[in-house]
């Protein structure tokens, strides 16, 4: 009897041995729960708990609050709570942005994210020193003016930036004394929104506690692939930020995700046709699914927050090409996956 018990003893540990060296191979964080997110658009009117508690209706238990900030290409200046911005991108709009998600349940995400006017944020460059100087002393009174907002309100994630591809690679001791800074303002969770194409590239993911991805990933040059064809196309990439997770022992994150419910929708989704006649409702959906599918499984992956949710119920519906699932069947591909729990 003692030899049986000393074998199955002996089995047990060598299995459990196993098991966490496979998980940390893989990813050093077993996640116990899901970020099922929601990208919001910070209205430009008040809104009521009623009109934020709609997200449940896709089963989102967080939601992403995005007050924007705007700069012009090769000026230096970081311009934020101004009074011509709508009334959700201001401080006081995001506070009670996030009281009301907090009344209704909803964890938060307060994610920062700079608006070049002309030209996408992440080739957002300067040519002088003098100018990056001016540049830091801005964006730093930017973010810690949310950072301080996030520890006010018990923010449960802060995103420090997002999508500034050149200015993370140029500026990296910059960026390490910012992360200090806000550390010492805000005591919740970090992560940075680094857009597909350059994560690799980030100098700091030691000091987050997510690596946060926007994960617009182009998968497949096709019109209108089925499922199978875009799960095959993400195959190498799964297998890509599973082992960029493992190197940092970091959960990955999607801070942003999604397809806009067109033509090509899986591919450059930058070079989309916003004609009319290429809606395609049901490609948006099969490239939500095909996602799912292939990430929700994953222990390393911390889930996300997909783009975007209005609030202004007249956007959204069977004729738009836009991002937004609202109205079109992507939203119940998103409410069934969302719904089967952590």
């Amino acid at each position: 009897m003692f030899r049986k018990v000393f074998v199955f003893l002996l089995v047990l540990i060598i299995a459990l041995s196993a098991l966490m060296v496979m998980s940390s191979d893989e990813s050093t964080v077993l996640l116990s729960s899901r970020i099922n997110g929601v990208s919001l658009v910070n209205p430009h009117f008040v809104i009521d708990s009623a009109q934020m508690n709609a997200v449940r209706r896709v089963n989102g238990d967080w939601v992403a609050v995005i007050p924007f900030g705007f700069s012009r290409e090769n000026e230096p200046e970081v311009h934020f709570n101004h009074e011509r911005q709508w009334w959700g991108e201001r401080l006081e709009g995001a506070e009670e942005l996030i009281r009301l998600a907090h009344a209704c349940g909803l964890k938060v995400m307060l994610k920062p994210h700079v608006w070049q006017r002309g030209s996408w944020i992440g080739e957002f460059d300067l040519d002088s020193e003098e100018k990056w100087k001016i540049w830091e002393a801005h964006y730093r009174e930017y973010a810690m003016a949310y950072a301080r907002l996030a520890e006010k309100m018990q923010v449960e994630l802060f995103c420090i930036a997002t999508e500034y591809k050149v200015a993370v690679v140029k500026r990296p001791a910059y960026w390490s004394q910012l992360i200090q800074d806000i550390k010492r303002e805000y005591h919740g969770q970090l992560t940075y929104a680094a857009n597909w194409d350059n994560y690799e590239n980030v100098p700091f993911w030691d000091q987050m506690d997510y690596i946060g991805v926007d994960a617009y990933f182009p998968l497949v040059h096709e019109k209108d692939p089925d499922v199978a064809t875009i799960k095959r196309a993400w195959a190498p990439l799964v297998r890509k930020l599973r082992s960029f997770g493992a190197l940092y022992h970091k959960p990955i994150l999607f801070a942003e995700y999604g397809y806009q419910s067109a033509n090509g929708a899986v591919g450059n989704h930058w070079e989309v046709s916003q004609s009319a006649d290429q809606v395609n409702m049901e490609l948006q959906a099969r490239a939500y699914q095909a996602l799912y599918e292939v990430l929700w499984k994953e222990p390393w992956f911390a889930g996300g927050f997909f783009w975007k949710w209005h609030f202004d119920e007249r956007h959204g519906g069977p004729h738009d090409l836009s991002f937004t699932p609202q109205g079109k069947p992507a939203e119940a591909v998103i409410a069934r996956w969302y719904g089967t729990g952590n």
